[in-house]
């Protein structure tokens, strides 16, 4: 039985260089099993392109995770990463376009700013020894803070010129995309800092015992503030490649990063604790998530099942870290024996369970898929037999013809609104045999429709529809999509007029924000203050919406004041605590005009619990959402259309397109059940705005 004795920093049998950890090997294989199970059951999965596609949605969260590996292997962590984003690209932007610098020095100055951000966070944890969980948490919300403000949560930079858009949606080769060689460069760098060089060393040492490495002779806090400057570095890297990707520079850029950087490096078997981890499991962390929530959209399974096999097995490698990847204190800081046959018996075990756990994973991709496939096959098998629908279903899925693929995406699936959209978009798909898929991120988020869009374009779907929720930062990859042969059109949110065919307009602007100041102006009595909820402050139909609030007020109602205007980020409690805010801020607010659905019954909820009764609501919302506000008085009106027939129109306009009934150019077509629906130049427009009254709202149901 081999032992050591004496004083050692780091593991009692350290890896050899060139060694692949066990830990590492089963993550392998659990990223091989993702290819084959995806292979066999995603639609054009195991194609170059699709690799190339997933590099490429992998850079700016893998340039962080690369980057956190070393502060994490010290016994660190960096939370402001995602942050830092997001103020390196407002800081980018605006030097580019306000200060009207050229493009490589603006970039030059916001990875530089990443730099220094970084070196900021090493030096308060080095220099005033407060842990780096506290440090990071304060700058997180500090860079976000500052981004927001350099904004003030409203400004965007845009109209970046083509040859540095290039860098983030352009492909070398027409193959290769152009981000992938400087991800490839920097990873390679990061290794040999970690793997091959002193300061590699140094860092595990510092990791797995600060105090023994200080008695080693090695200067901690300078390789402390190294990795964190390093951390930042990349941070402003992966902020410039962000903005050529999307095309646009926004203070929420990067949002929510810093969490997935984490679990890339987690999972690739980097010790949370310190003191062990690799560049190699961390890309390969990353790959496996990235190629679990590519091959899940383009297999048709449910997105969120991605995030649950990814959570478990992130807890899973933390729960083993905490067991068996540090020996007990009596062993750890070196001063009794070490059993290395003991270690390597632990070090099996955890294998056989991690493998457990990928056979587990299988399993419920398996029957997930088994499920999918046997929805698909009903509906498709089904369509021709006794229970169709309609003869335009029979047609669809008659021998020799597919039905079309429609891909369909809300700006967020979990608002009430887009669920009533789907079910007519659902209605809409089973009458004419289209295959319909519905998906979107859970929060507006334009960086992630974006990716999921590359997702449908690799599948080679027929039809894109999008309601959009930032115009400029999505125009390119629906541009992609056009020059892939794919239709494109937008409903409830449109997009640039050269990125779509049609868009398919709940109802013209003009109508939308003559009807809602109309009934604020009667409300009111034609004078006082009013203050607007808005969902998103760069959503275009908010902004369309707002400028057509505002031109009716100039024109009819001047002595009626809008004193304010505040976004909820489509979210029900936000816009009650805007609500709130606005209240306690300006006391003379008569009425809250709330632009979108959660914002209605946000607001009124708000006013309810303030006794407010000088104030009323009104808005765009559900009557299903709204009713017992109505009937207590406290929203005096509720403004829309029929949100299932929205979703029923976008599928008819998506078939007819496909069809060739439906061209550019005309002036009507037919839509099942709403009959003959007017197109105004390449709007078509569902109809006027209807508005829900104490009166008529218990007479609907959605």
């Amino acid at each position: 039985m081999a032992t050591t004795t004496g004083t050692t920093i780091g593991q009692s049998t350290p890896p050899r260089p060139g060694r692949v950890e066990p830990a590492q090997a089963a993550l392998g294989a659990l990223l091989a099993l993702e290819i084959v199970i995806f292979g066999a059951i995603g639609t054009n999965f195991l194609t170059v392109t699709n690799g190339f596609e997933v590099l490429r949605l992998s850079v700016e969260i893998g340039l962080l995770a690369v980057a956190l590996t070393p502060v994490i292997v010290g016994g660190g962590i960096d939370l402001s990463v995602g942050s830092l984003m997001g103020l390196a690209a407002v800081v980018f932007g605006s030097l580019w376009r306000d200060a009207e610098l050229p493009i490589p020095m603006a970039a030059a100055l916001a990875i530089g700013l990443g730099a220094l951000a970084g070196l900021l966070n090493g030096l308060v944890i080095t220099r005033l020894r407060i842990p780096p969980l506290i440090v990071t948490l304060g700058t997180f919300s500090l860079f976000r803070g500052l981004a927001e403000g350099m904004t003030g949560g409203v400004d965007n930079f845009t109209d970046f010129p083509s040859g540095f858009l290039f860098l983030g949606q352009g492909y070398l080769g027409g193959v290769v995309p152009a981000q992938v060689p400087i991800f490839a460069a920097v990873s390679l760098g990061f290794w040999v800092l970690l793997h091959r060089s002193t300061v590699g060393r140094g860092l595990v040492a510092v990791g797995y015992s600060p105090e023994g490495a200080r008695h080693a002779g090695l200067r901690v806090d300078r390789l402390v503030t190294l990795a964190y400057v390093l951390s930042g570095t990349a941070s402003g890297l992966a902020a410039v490649i962000y903005v050529a990707h999307l095309g646009q520079a926004k203070a929420d850029a990067g949002l929510g990063y810093e969490l997935l950087a984490i679990t890339a490096v987690v999972l690739g078997g980097t010790s949370i604790f310190g003191g062990r981890g690799s560049v190699v499991g961390t890309l390969l962390g990353l790959f496996t998530i990235a190629v679990l929530q590519n091959g899940m959209r383009l297999a048709d399974l449910p997105a969120e099942l991605s995030g649950v096999l990814t959570g478990a097995l992130l807890l899973l490698a933390i729960g083993l870290d905490r067991r068996t990847g540090r020996a007990s204190p009596t062993t750890s800081r070196g001063h009794a024996h070490v059993d290395s046959d003991e270690e390597w018996t632990v070090k099996n075990s955890q294998v056989a369970v991690i493998c457990a756990v990928i056979l587990a994973a299988g399993a419920i991709v398996a029957a997930s898929n088994v499920y999918v496939v046997r929805s698909l096959t009903d509906r498709l098998v089904g369509a021709g037999g006794p229970t169709a629908p309609s003869s335009a279903t029979a047609d669809a899925s008659a021998p020799g013809r597919r039905p079309i693929t429609v891909a369909m995406m809300p700006k967020s699936k979990g608002n009430a609104y887009f669920i009533a959209c789907r079910k007519g978009a659902e209605e809409a798909a089973e009458e004419l045999g289209v295959n319909l898929i519905w998906d979107g991120p859970t929060d507006p988020d334009p960086a992630r429709q974006n990716q999921i869009i590359d997702t449908w374009i690799t599948r080679g779907v027929d039809v894109i529809a999008v309601a959009v929720e930032n115009r400029d930062g999505i125009a390119s990859v629906l541009k992609k999509a056009m020059d892939r042969g794919i239709t494109v059109i937008t409903w409830d949110a449109d997009a640039a007029t050269d990125a779509r065919t049609f868009f398919v307009n709940q109802a013209t602007p003009e109508g939308i924000g003559r009807t809602l100041m109309d009934t604020a102006a009667e409300i009111m009595g034609g004078d006082g203050k009013f203050a607007i909820i808005t969902a998103s402050l760069t959503a275009a139909n908010m902004i369309s919406w707002q400028e057509q609030i505002e031109l009716r007020r100039a024109e009819k109602y001047p002595e009626i004041e809008m004193a304010v205007l505040r976004p909820c980020d489509d979210l029900q409690q936000k816009a009650y605590d805007e609500a709130i805010n606005i209240m306690n801020a300006y006391p003379d607010v008569e009425l809250i005009m709330a632009i979108c659905t959660p914002a209605v019954p946000g607001a009124a909820e708000a006013v309810k619990q303030s006794g407010r009764d000088d104030v009323k609501v009104i808005g765009l919302g559900l009557p299903n959402d709204n009713k017992r506000y109505v009937h207590e008085g406290i929203t005096k009106a509720v403004i829309l259309w029929n949100s299932m027939d929205l979703g029923y129109l976008t599928v008819h306009a998506a078939k007819a397109l496909e069809d060739g009934t439906l061209k550019p150019g005309d002036d009507r077509f037919e839509a099942g059940r709403l009959g003959s629906v007017d197109i105004r130049g390449d709007n078509i427009l569902l109809g006027e705005p209807f508005t829900f009254t104490e009166a008529n709202i218990d007479q609907f149901d959605f």
